[in-house]
């Protein structure tokens, strides 16, 4: 005891007994562990069916577009290497396809994402009815694509709505989706006006988050209402921008169901947008592997040019 005491209190300090061990490290034992294993449970049923029914398909997607599978064969799908993917250099088709898709998006994304930032910018003034007026707008937004394509396909019609305008105007009734020159066209009016309440909400929800004190400081120095629009609401809006003409070029890249609705890619196939190309060549010509092909080749487009915007974004 004495020995103890002496060499506890040589120096001044005493020893403290080390804190025993609640458990082995990583043992899963302890409050630590015990969370993780919570946390664990209950991601699991999430993790199965992004596993079994997104991550599955598409690796196995993946796999059909080396092979020249078809439902209608027996057996294993055939390999046959990059055959696929050669055979869409070659493919006055597909190559068509893309140029009708970029031809869509062009015509498409200026008007929905200017048209859009216009009303954001007129939805968020301080105004009688402003809620009313939002609701209004975002309204096109949660009615079903399937359902806005099918009432479109009677305003294009020879007795719908487009048609009793021309003719109140003096002009020809037109059949406007079945006419090569204006099929696409017609297409396009009726996605832009589907595209703007989505994307009128990002813009506005993108104006409330600047700061008032900018637009003050901007006053105060003399700026006028179009140099606080370029100078403060503009750059203000940069990721916001970027962020939606992105996700718009993505979701018309893929456009289906109003091709399917209103022209099932005709005329003389000046509507076969690519994502309806791969729709004829697996489910009408049953050519899985093939159109797998054209699947992942759209897919690496439209990544390429979502990694470009973003790193770029990243960059400024």
């Amino acid at each position: 005891m004495t020995l103890l005491t002496k060499h506890g209190t040589k120096h001044g300090k005493t020893r403290s007994a080390a804190p025993p061990r609640t458990g082995a490290r990583g043992s899963g034992r302890g409050p630590t562990g015990r969370r993780k294993l919570v946390g664990l449970a209950f991601t699991a049923p999430v993790l199965a069916y992004m596993a079994v029914f997104q991550l599955f398909p598409v690796l196995y997607g993946f796999y059909l577009s080396f092979t020249g599978y078809s439902p209608l064969d027996r057996g294993a799908p055939r390999l046959v290497g990059v055959d696929n993917y050669a055979a869409l250099l070659g493919s006055a088709d597909f190559l068509k396809s893309l140029r009708v898709t970029a031809q869509f998006v062009a015509e498409v994304l200026p008007f929905a994402v200017g048209i859009a930032l216009g009303l954001a910018l007129l939805a968020n003034r301080k105004m009688p009815g402003i809620g009313l007026f939002r609701a209004g707008l975002f309204l096109p937004r949660i009615v079903p694509l399937t359902a806005v394509s099918l009432v479109w396909l009677w305003m294009y019609s020879p007795d719908g709505w487009f048609n009793d305008l021309a003719g109140s105007l003096g002009l020809d009734p037109r059949d406007w989706l079945l006419d090569e020159d204006t099929a696409l066209h017609s297409v396009a009016v009726m996605r832009i006006w589907k595209a703007l309440g989505g994307n009128m909400v990002l813009f506005l929800a993108g104006l409330q988050a600047i700061p008032v004190t900018l637009y003050e400081a901007a006053k105060m120095d003399g700026a006028n209402a179009w140099a606080r629009f370029r100078h403060v609401t503009l750059p203000g809006l940069r990721p916001v921008m970027v962020y939606v003409v992105t996700i718009n070029i993505v979701y018309l890249s893929q456009s289906f169901a109003e091709i399917f609705i209103l022209t099932g890619g005709g005329p003389l196939g000046s509507t076969t947008t690519t994502n309806y190309l791969i729709y004829q060549e697996a489910f009408q010509n049953n050519r899985f592997g093939s159109a797998s092909a054209m699947a992942f080749v759209l897919f690496a487009a439209i990544f390429a040019f979502a990694l470009v915007a973003m790193r770029g974004n990243g960059r400024k």
